[in-house]
Formats: structure tokens, sequence, C-alpha cells
């Protein structure tokens, strides 16, 4: 008998339906995953099992154990949700409380649940934390959700949703935005967990790489309907439907052209050091060194790839290049022939239009209180003060365009678009003011496989139309292989390796680079 029977179920919202007739079935103890494009209905389609759809209208059944979820009572739900369907949401950070301890909201569960009491359930706490592989489990639990790493605040999620042994588990994008490394051990541990506890998991994601290793079945949803179902290994060595062939098909390719073997450099730095203050108490102050005396250098038409984990210094580093950082920044930096290292703030100024940034969330770096014409528009007008009115809004116009949109968004607030839009919009702010350097963040971690290879495509274009230089900041090996000419290997704040993308990608020299591209490779689409 089934454990979970989802039977011809439609979800609408206001009218417009957005999951439409899906049926499928989930037995004890088997691992099933959905795939599928950004608004393709896969969440939506889990978070009907547990009714968390805010406003949503339902048809259909979803039998539990037998029993038709979509027809119990809300008092009967909340005894479902967490003891025997618990889940495990995408982002960690805006799921968890911050105004609470990690132990306090793993506790508040088994005492809600299990009837533990407050001292019993706090003792459970830490035992489910070190489970998870937490190191100082004791301590971690007394820590706030903004004072752990990504990847420690995913397995405080984790043990939050296993506190109560469930007996179904919703993953929904357990792994997005988290480096290579924590990837696998993130996978590692929800296997050993669901082999340990024989639990049932239904996993949501877009990333292909990690359901092949993972996922008993899989289901690939398009448009809200759900267009094929297969065993995982059979589904990826002979796809029936042409969609799921172009999901499987959207791996990144090397896209760029080969860089220009001389011409004088564009950014050049040495000895770059970022420092932060952290407080210990309330006046003593501790140095902490994120960036340690790195060397950096790039030419018009070329793009340098920055990899390693979190917390490796990578990101600060970039923003200390463009002077955006808000450590204590030493070195010698020169942009343009200019020493912006030894400039004030408002001597950089003027420089800003010719060095811009592509954040990693485009959701979250774009004022959702601003159309897309002042969001776009906004550097112009800064920058070019003596631009009219109807030539500002050409030269929005045109700067969409060119990164596939159209000027009839421009009314339009960043809410009405799909993320992978987003972070074109992004890109058009940035291109508008005709840069010669783009800061990429992260710019395709959070975009399912066919849109990033979308936003990769546009990106090698505009390369090659305008001699861009770009800093690629990237957790995902496969994306700095495509678009990178040189990589900077990051550990600890320090340089550890760096050359061409063909010699660290495929002779590395240092045991954590090949550390690296060994979770790239477990988390690689098996050969077909």
């Amino acid at each position: 008998m089934s454990l979970l029977q989802i039977q011809n179920l439609s979800v609408a919202f206001g009218g417009n339906t957005v999951v439409d007739d899906v049926s499928l079935t989930v037995a004890p103890g088997e691992k099933l995953a959905l795939v599928g494009e950004s608004g393709s209905g896969k969440t939506v389609t889990a978070l009907s099992v547990l009714r968390l759809n805010q406003d949503a209208q339902y048809r259909g059944r979803i039998l539990f154990e037998g029993q038709d979820l979509l027809q119990k009572p809300e008092s009967a739900m909340r005894a479902v949700r967490g003891k025997d369907v618990a889940m495990i949401f995408q982002e960690p950070m805006t799921a968890l409380n911050p105004l609470f301890t990690i132990g306090n909201q793993i506790a508040e569960v088994l005492m809600l649940h299990e009837g533990l009491s407050a001292k019993h359930a706090a003792l459970q706490a830490v035992a489910l934390l070190e489970k998870t592989g937490i190191p100082e489990p004791a301590r971690r639990a007394l820590s706030y959700p903004h004072q752990l790493s990504g990847g420690q605040r995913q397995r405080a999620m984790i043990a939050m949703a296993l506190a109560c042994r469930p007996k179904l588990l919703i993953a929904d994008e357990p792994t997005t935005a988290l480096d290579v490394t924590i990837q696998v051990q993130i996978l590692e541990l929800l296997n050993q967990l669901q082999r340990e506890e024989n639990m049932a998991v239904l996993m949501i994601s877009h990333d292909l790489n990690l359901v092949s290793h993972f996922a008993d079945r899989v289901g690939v949803m398009e448009k809200g309907r759900l267009v094929e179902m297969a065993p995982t290994r059979e589904l990826f060595a002979n796809p029936r439907e042409a969609y799921t062939r172009k999901l499987l098909n959207s791996r990144p390719q090397r896209m760029v052209q080969k860089a220009p073997a001389d011409g004088n450099a564009l950014l050049q730095a040495h000895g770059v050091r970022c420092v932060f203050d952290t407080r210990r108490g309330w006046f003593k102050k501790t140095p902490f060194v994120a960036v340690d005396t790195v060397d950096v250098q790039l030419r018009p038409h070329e793009t340098l790839g920055i990899v390693g984990e979190s917390g490796s210094g990578k990101s600060t580093l970039g923003m200390a290049l463009l002077r955006l950082s808000s450590a204590r920044v030493d070195g010698r930096i020169v942009f343009d022939n200019q020493p912006v290292s030894d400039m004030s703030s408002g001597q950089v100024r003027p420089l800003r239009a010719k060095m811009q940034v592509v954040f990693q969330d485009p959701f979250a770096s774009l004022s959702p209180r601003r159309t897309v014409e002042q969001i776009v528009g906004e550097g112009l007008a800064l920058h070019q003060p003596g631009l009219g009115k109807e030539e500002l809004r050409a030269a929005v116009a045109s700067a969409l365009e060119e990164v596939g949109l159209t000027a009839a968004m421009m009314t339009r607030y960043p809410h009405e678009f799909s993320g992978g839009q987003r972070q074109r919009i992004a890109i058009a702010r940035a291109l508008v003011l005709k840069p010669e350097l783009l800061l990429l963040d992260e710019p395709t971690s959070a975009l399912d496989v066919s849109v990033q290879m979308q936003v990769l495509h546009l990106l090698a274009e505009l390369q090659r139309k305008y001699g861009l230089a770009y800093i690629f900041i990237s957790h995902d090996l496969a994306v700095i292989r495509a678009m990178a000419h040189r990589v900077l290997v990051m550990k600890d704040g320090k340089v550890v390796e760096s050359g061409t993308a063909e010699e660290v990608l495929s002779q590395p020299r240092q045991e954590y680079t090949r550390r690296l591209l060994a979770a790239a490779q477990y988390a690689s689409l098996p050969a077909a």
C-alpha cells in the first residue's frame, strides 16, 4: 500500500490553475524527486500535501495512509504537520525564526508533538543536532540562525524536520545556493537518515545532477502537469518526452571565446588584504582576516573565475576590488590605470559607471517599490544627469532589449517576473551604464538549469559584443568551466591555486582543488 497517493490534484489561485490533474504515489521508504523549471508547479504540489498554499483552491484527493488530507479540519492538519509529514524548506534563513535559538526551535516541535518536558526536549534537540553532524552541538543549540553558516542552518532544519521521526519528509530544494562540498554532505546525510528511519522522501529540485544520485524515481513537471515519471536510471538514460530531454541537455558547455593573449590590464591588484573587526564583549575587538594577500590581474574580454567553499573569502575579495567592502582593505588596486585604493569614496564615485555588480539574488537586489524603468534608469540618471526624460527612457528600453526583454515591461515591478527575468533586469541595470567590468556574484546559483543556460549564453554574447571583463564568483564548477578563462581557487582567505581554467580544472595541483572537483564530479550527471 502506498504511503502517499495524490489523485487528480489540481491547485488554483484566484482562478488561475497552477497544478493541473497531477497523480503520483510514494511508497514507504521510497525516494521520489519532482523536477522541472521554475513555475512548473512542483513546489505547489509538495506544499499541497500539508495544505500550506495560502488562498489555494484544491480539487482531487491527497491520501496519506488512506486518509484524505484535503478533507481534514485544520486542527487535524496541525497534528500531521511536523509529526507524520515534515518539511525542509528551500531557504532556512527565512524558515527559521530569527528571535529564537536553534535549540529552542527544535525543542518546541518535541514539546508540541511528543509531549516532552522542556528539559528533555532541550537534551533531545542537542542529540538531533549531533546526529546531523553539526560540530559542538550543545553550543550550537544556543546559537541564533544568523550565527550559523548556510550548511549548518540546513542541518538544523533537517534536525527539526526529523525530530518526531516522520514517515514522509518533503525536501524543497534542500541544497540550493550551497557550495558543492556542502551539497554532497547534505545529500549523504539525507541518504543516511532515510535508511536509518526507513523514511519516505519527496524531494523537489531543479538540480538534475543531485537528483540522479538520490532518487529512486523521478517525476518531471512542465506548466503544472506531470509529463513523465520513471525510475531514475531509466529516465536519465532514455527520456521519452522532449521537455525532459531539454532539461537533461541544459548542462553548461564551454561558451567563451579565447581571450586576447596580450593587451593592457584593466584591473590589477597586489597584496589585497581584508580585515573585519569582530566584537568580543562590550569593548574588545578582535581582527578577522577574511582575505589574505591576494594578487589579481584582469584584461578586457577576459573572465576571471573565483571558486571556493562558503567562507573562503571569494565574495569579500570581489567587493574589495570594486571598493564596495565594509572591511578594512590594504594593498594596491589599480582600475583603468587609476589607483582606486588610494582614492576617497568621492573620487571613486565617477568610476562606478565603469564597474558594476550583478548579485546572487535578483529579488533581494531589486527594489520591490520601483518599476523596471526606475530600477534600470537610476544609475543612468545619477551618472548622466544631463539626459532628458525621453533620452533616459530610450536608453532603458535599449538596455532591456539587449538582455532579451521588451520595452513594454518597463512599467512592471520585480515581483511580476520570473527568477530568470529578474536576473536579466539586474544585468540590464548594470549594462545601461556601458561598464568595462562586471562583478558577477553567484548570478545563476538560484536559477533552474534551462534558465541558467539562457543567462550564461547572454553573458557570453555580451562579452563578445562589448569586450567586457568579468569577475565570476561561483561555487558551481561546471559554470566556471563554461565561462572562465582563468581561475583562482580560494580557501580560508588565501589563494591556494591559480592558472588557466583548463590547467586548474583538468590538472589541479592542490589537494583542496581536487576535493572540490571530486565533490562536483559526484554531483555530475551519470553517463547516458
